[in-house]
């Protein structure tokens, strides 16, 4: 190990700050799960505060709000990561089809252009849409004499809303990548595939989509790593503390924030944080395990 290390000292001099950064930011941070299994009380400090074992994680179960916010989370998590990967790679397969480079760089900077943009200015958005009172929605509602909705009292509506909000703000970065994948495939491949009196469908149906399975199989898995992570500023900068709404807009995430800021309960938050990474960590490794027996090109590792 030594030996390895005094050969190739510069190389690993290079990756020192990236090291010293996940350590300092990914691994240090971990002290703080201790947290979970204790009555945190300010005054005490984390040393002196009572250990309780799992009775945040009880509490958590036997409350039903836990159940709850998992529901959300994944089916929130599930519709982000498939939807936006399929048309992430649908979008992308239609600008490569573009014939003139010009249209094509516009097209990629416009939809590009949202992933730049805030979610607050997100949240501002859509607060000045669908206001009751003065939204664009409901005035024009009103022009054409009918009755204005009240979309922040009607919970059935946000889940379509808020995948609608992700998808528009993170359809170009995907598309991006997709198109870098597109870019990489041999020409020779396509050139053959016309001679052999293929049209564009067939093309892409035999050669773009089946190259493209790789990076689709590698972004799923990185995605679901994170997947239950509630996408917490879309959420909180959307919805806000608007308790009407938190039956079906509730996650993870926003739990956590408001049992760190409200209800000023740290073991409570940090339990719920603790079986979020737990669930997400055992998520990744089963579904890899998966690929890797079908598709062992496509696992991580």
């Amino acid at each position: 190990m030594l030996d390895e290390i005094r050969r190739h000292r510069i190389m690993f001099l290079m990756v020192l700050p990236t090291i010293i950064l996940i350590i300092t930011f990914n691994y240090l941070p971990m002290v703080g799960l201790y947290l979970a299994f204790t009555d945190y009380n300010f005054n005490l400090g984390i040393l002196k505060s009572p250990f309780i074992g799992l009775k945040n994680f009880q509490f958590l179960f036997q409350s039903g709000t836990l159940l709850k916010i998992t529901r959300n989370t994944l089916l929130y998590n599930a519709a982000f990561i498939l939807l936006t990967n399929l048309l992430q790679m649908f979008t992308a397969i239609l600008i490569s089809r573009l014939s003139y480079d010009r249209v094509k760089k516009v097209t990629q900077s416009v939809i590009f252009l949202p992933y730049f943009i805030s979610y607050v200015l997100i949240g501002t958005f859509a607060y000045n849409a669908l206001n009751y009172d003065y939204g664009a929605v409901n005035g024009f509602l009103r022009s054409l004499n009918l009755e204005p909705v009240n979309f922040y009292t009607q919970p059935g509506i946000w889940p379509f809303f808020m995948v609608l909000l992700y998808i528009w703000k993170n359809l170009g970065y995907g598309t991006v990548v997709y198109l870098a994948s597109i870019m990489s495939i041999d020409n020779a491949m396509y050139e053959s595939a016309e001679i052999d009196g293929a049209n564009s469908l067939q093309q892409i149906r035999y050669i773009t989509i089946p190259q493209l399975m790789g990076t689709f199989v590698l972004l799923l898995l990185f995605a679901l790593g994170s997947i239950m992570r509630g996408q917490f500023e879309l959420f909180y900068q959307v919805i806000g503390n608007n308790g009407i709404l938190f039956n079906c807009t509730d996650v993870i995430d926003t739990y956590v924030y408001r049992a760190l800021t409200v209800q000023f309960d740290i073991g409570l938050g940090s339990a719920a944080g603790l079986y979020q990474s737990a669930f997400g960590f055992t998520l990744v490794m089963i579904v890899n395990g998966l690929i890797r027996k079908f598709k062992p090109e496509h696992a991580l590792f």
